[in-house]
């Protein structure tokens, strides 16, 4: 499945509409706001199609998974939009994890938890939020918000630190960049080392770099903690090979239609995540070429002056001089 889709579901006093575009959206929030409502009005539109207690619209089939025998519930299930409420240990599990790699389904997972096992953006947890008049007989609407946004720290920044989650190509060109201006720059090999790090250091300057497409697991300790400490900013590009592309560097026609709407190109089974397509198309795009990338080893052309200045000037707020 690719692309956006959008799913209206309703009673005559309750109405939901919300929009997905990724394979993984996650929806939290404390009792009483609406997320089991969400799925239970779901399941009841699913199981009783022809009954006029609640309506369901939208463009894809719409599926509720839950119980011991999900696998088995799950192999039935293609091209759909799957609803799994909280309450459900299997969405925990490694298990769970790699077993919807090979499906072409997108699913929406309401839970209070993380769930480290899911490579989810952050841009895709929300929160249920209620609007409108209240009344026996009018329509409580509610929509969804974005709990966290692509630009987490507003303010600009000089770290004195540069940490990043991985030690691959991001990584190498970050270390470069950092030993130019004279900072230090550090590897934490893996999005669950970032919150140990941080939590154990001082309040010097330190600036975060993950790939937001796959961080959102890791997103609530680790902006609690940055509350509670001075001098802490997380950067959140969906990858490194995305602000590759961003900076303008790799020319190719259809990059401008990939980058403006990426859903509409990503097939979920294809692609677990956002980051191993947006390195997939920057692969494919600059081979046979000067600037040809590869993930574990940064070719030397992405530390010349003129592409390190293009890359560094997609970063808003962020001086690395």
């Amino acid at each position: 499945m690719k692309g956006k889709h959008r799913v209206i579901v309703s009673t005559k006093r309750l109405k939901y509409d919300f929009e997905i575009r990724r394979n993984i959206t996650i929806i939290q929030g404390d009792s009483a706001t609406g997320k089991t409502t969400l799925v239970d009005m779901i399941r009841e539109a699913v199981n009783n199609p022809s009954g006029a207690a609640v309506d369901l619209v939208c463009d894809k089939k719409c599926f509720v998974l839950d119980g011991t025998l999900w696998k088995e519930q799950l192999a039935a299930v293609s091209d759909s939009i799957v609803f799994i409420d909280e309450g459900n240990e299997f969405i925990k599990t490694i298990e769970f994890s790699k077993f919807i790699q090979n499906t072409d389904n997108y699913y929406v997972i309401v839970t209070r938890e993380s769930l480290p096992a899911l490579p989810y953006s952050v841009e895709e947890i929300y929160g249920i939020k209620t609007s409108g008049k209240y009344g026996r007989l009018e329509q409580k609407f509610n929509e969804f918000y974005r709990i966290y946004g692509a630009d987490i720290y507003k303010g600009s920044i000089n770290p004195d630190i540069v940490v990043t989650e991985d030690s691959n190509s991001g990584y190498q060109f970050f270390k470069n960049i950092c030993d130019d201006a004279h900072l230090r720059c550090e590897s934490l090999n893996g999005k669950s080392n970032i919150f140990q790090y941080l939590n154990s250091h001082g309040n010097e300057n330190t600036l975060v770099i993950v790939d937001g497409a796959a961080f959102g697991s890791e997103m609530h300790r680790v902006t609690e903690l940055i509350s509670e400490k001075k001098g802490i900013a997380i950067y959140l590009p969906e990858s490194f090979e995305w602000l590759v592309l961003l900076s303008g560097i790799v020319r190719n026609s259809m990059l401008n239609s990939i980058l403006e709407s990426p859903s509409d190109f990503i097939e979920s089974k294809e692609y677990f995540s956002w980051e191993r397509f947006f390195t997939a198309v920057l692969i494919d795009m600059t081979k046979d070429s000067y600037l040809a990338y590869k993930k574990k080893n940064l070719n030397s052309a992405y530390l010349t002056d003129t592409v390190k200045k293009a890359i560094l000037e997609k970063m808003n707020y962020i001086n690395l001089n």
